[in-house]
């Protein structure tokens, strides 16, 4: 298997200053619009990066559920590694990947928990049988066996069978407000374009970056 002789030549866009949004947060949108006009699969997945008390950093990919206010959501345990991470660094970067559209985003920025009212919003709009696993697993801890996961769900879903399920209070949203989104579009040869976008006192400023 030699990965060295792959090569794919990107050739469907430019990306130019004069053409795309003055709010990074529109452009976003703009392009998750068109990602999901193109049929790219799981378009809304996002991974996102934490980094714990000694600097060991980790990823995954979640889901965007909501762009609002200038800000990301997505939702998790709060017991996660990735919130125990945030408790201690809410630090976080994301990346967007599109290979359909030639397509990346990365974005770095500041996390704090969303409101007790998005995050009952949200929870309250998932399958029931999710809002199930969701308070049953102590996530990221360690399990004995598969069967042990599957007793406790069942054991869970007897107690609330036909009764509304409250949210556990160690489940919720997380909102990423972003300092800097850069834009990566593929071009031939290698000379991709990339916008990125760095916040200020004064709003955003644009500048582009040598691929």
């Amino acid at each position: 298997m030699n990965l060295s002789e792959i090569r794919t030549e990107y050739k469907q866009k430019s990306l130019e200053k004069n053409a795309v949004d003055a709010n990074p947060i529109n452009q976003l949108e703009l392009w998750l619009n068109e990602a999901k006009e193109a049929n790219c699969p799981e378009y809304t997945a996002m991974t996102v990066a934490t980094s714990n008390e000694n600097g060991q950093p980790s990823i995954r990919i979640v889901l965007l559920k909501y762009v609002k206010d200038d800000a990301l959501y997505f939702f998790t345990n709060y017991r996660s590694r990735k919130g125990k991470d945030l408790a201690i660094n809410n630090k976080i970067a994301a990346h967007f990947f599109w290979p359909e559209l030639e397509r990346q985003v990365k974005i770095e920025g500041l996390v704090h928990k969303a409101a007790p009212e998005i995050s009952d919003f949200y929870f309250n709009s998932r399958p029931h049988e999710s809002q199930i696993s969701a308070v049953i697993s102590n996530q990221s801890a360690e399990v004995a066996d598969r069967r042990t996961l599957e007793n406790l769900w069942e054991k869970e879903a007897k107690k609330w069978e036909g009764v509304e399920i409250e949210r556990p209070d160690y489940w919720g949203g997380y909102q990423i407000k972003p300092t800097r989104i850069e834009f990566w579009q593929g071009r031939p040869f290698r000379l991709h374009d990339r916008l990125a976008y760095q916040k200020s006192i004064d709003g955003w400023r644009i500048k582009r970056l040598a691929p």
